[in-house]
């Protein structure tokens, strides 16, 4: 099987592991969010968490960008779903382009926009309900998935993507 085709008939990956596959992630994105936090606060001189905030922001949206699109057109798997052998591709099975794994990212943000638009209208504070508001909003996305068409999220439907599993090649024996 050459590296850049993927059989097609691929197994799609179930929910539970692609969910437990996001929380290794945000394990592994937080070394990258903390390193390129502190090369920011370096670069400027930033001594405040709220002294040029919006910057630090579009910095880390920015990089985490990066990170993902790089991964994603790079082999279409981050460190987390190779532990998990999650791999993306396009709907032809196909790599994904710069594009196209672009296109996904920012329709990425469709795990939280739902749950930050509540959080703002209702003028939400504190730890407690803007996390629970997290929380079951990014679950009731999660569970969309499951009547979508090849129980694949929303945002690899938009952006002609979608998650299959990817074993490793089995070793030799010597």
């Amino acid at each position: 099987m050459s590296r850049d085709l993927v059989e097609p008939d691929a197994a799609a990956p179930g929910l539970k592991r692609r969910l437990a596959s996001l929380t290794y992630e945000g394990v592994v994105l937080f070394g990258v969010v903390f390193v390129a936090g502190y090369l920011y606060s370096a670069l400027t001189q930033q001594r405040n968490a709220m002294q040029g905030r919006y910057g630090l922001m579009t910095f880390e949206f920015v990089v985490l960008g990066i990170y993902f699109i790089w991964f994603w057109t790079h082999g279409g798997q981050t460190v987390a779903m190779k532990a998990w052998h999650l791999r993306v591709v396009d709907t032809a099975n196909r790599p994904l382009s710069q594009v196209r794994a672009l296109a996904r990212y920012v329709a990425g943000l469709l795990w939280f926009a739902p749950a930050l638009l509540v959080i703002e209208v209702n003028g939400l504070k504190g730890t407690g309900p803007v996390l629970g508001t997290l929380f079951v909003g990014m679950l009731i996305y999660a569970l969309l998935s499951l009547l979508l068409p090849g129980r694949q999220f929303l945002h690899d439907l938009l952006c002609g993507t979608r998650l299959i599993t990817q074993h490793p090649a089995p070793r030799k024996k010597r």
